[in-house]
């Protein structure tokens, strides 16, 4: 090896160990936003709350999977179709759970509106706007952070994972919004209808990810 590529080699072995280091930050924060999310949607009913936090587990999975792909690469005893696969593999796995969150937005929604009228909590919902707010300034940072790495690595597996952080970006908007308007017009429908406003996103994401495909490299990492 010529000292131009043992040079190339070891820049790749430290965007890779990055990579890593992105990823752990995204598995503790999203099990922290996870749980916080989950928890008080359940206790203050709000649907935007229980769905922000579902893809907060969304998140987490992605994470999980990148860890693995990036572990074998880290590993040094993978070839370049092995890479490959895995980033194919873990694509598709993270659109069929995209799409089942569809799936539970619009059911919960329905539900919400047409049969349980859910009314929700606003005291418990305050905390939910305050962990919008951490992911509104905090998840595109993180993301424009694994949007570079993924550049230098060209791993459409990490641009993948940086779209969730952006798109998470964009949720936590709809959840303050949502959640802000319920708390001071007190329309308990709002809530449900304001969560039927991620299925746009969802979809978009799915469809890339079931297509392995992240044209939405050059996606801006503010949200």
């Amino acid at each position: 090896m010529n000292a131009q590529n043992r040079v190339s080699a070891e820049r790749r072995s430290d965007d890779v160990r990055l990579a890593l280091l992105l990823t752990y930050i995204t598995l503790g924060w999203m099990t922290v936003e996870g749980t916080a999310a989950l928890l008080l949607g359940w206790a203050s009913k709000s649907l935007l709350l229980e769905a922000f936090g579902i893809d907060s587990i969304i998140e987490l999975f992605s994470a999980g999977v990148l860890l693995w792909r990036l572990r074998v690469e880290a590993s040094g005893r993978a070839d370049e179709t092995r890479i490959e696969a895995v980033e194919l593999r873990a694509s598709r796995l993270v659109g069929y759970t995209l799409y089942l969150l569809v799936g539970y937005v619009v059911f919960n929604s329905a539900y919400g509106i047409f049969i349980a009228h859910r009314v929700t909590d606003t005291h418990e919902s305050a905390w939910g706007i305050l962990i919008g707010l951490v992911a509104k300034i905090g998840m595109p940072i993180l993301a424009g952070y694994k949007l570079k790495v993924a550049a230098r690595l060209n791993s459409s597996a990490l641009r993948a994972d940086a779209i969730e952080a952006i798109v998470c970006g964009y949720l936590s908007i709809v959840l303050m919004v949502g959640l802000a308007a319920t708390r001071i017009l007190g329309w308990w429908w709002l809530d449900s209808v304001a969560a039927l406003a991620l299925i746009p996103f969802l979809i978009k994401e799915g469809r890339a990810a079931m297509a392995g495909k992240c044209g939405c490299a050059q996606t801006p990492s503010r949200a």
